[in-house]
């Protein structure tokens, strides 16, 4: 059986991050899709700490990820409920549609 190392975790993590890097960049008119991509960003640090944690017999990286999922979860929440509140005042959740908003 093959067992996995830490660069295993590490390139999936990678991965992921290039993914929602690619995610942000290419799609810049939807906000679900940048939240999302936001989120999975968050989720590839989560997968770093995770994985020094355990290389290194440290508990604190597992303790910071709990941190950081409650942030992400919060900023999620209030990031949809912002998302509800424009399309039903503009009917579009486009980001270019979003500049009558200023001041």
């Amino acid at each position: 059986m093959m067992t996995l190392s830490l660069s295993h975790y590490l390139i999936l993590a990678a991965v992921l991050f290039a993914i929602s890097i690619v995610g942000i960049v290419l799609n810049r008119k939807n906000l679900i899709v940048l939240l999302m991509a936001v989120e999975l960003m968050l989720l590839a640090v989560n997968i770093n700490f995770v994985a020094f944690s355990h290389y290194l017999n440290d508990i604190h990286g597992q303790v910071f990820v709990f941190f950081v999922l409650t942030v992400a979860a919060a900023e999620s929440a209030i990031g949809l409920a912002i998302l509800i509140v424009l399309f039903r005042n503009l009917r579009t959740i486009h980001v270019d549609d979003l500049d009558s908003l200023q001041g």
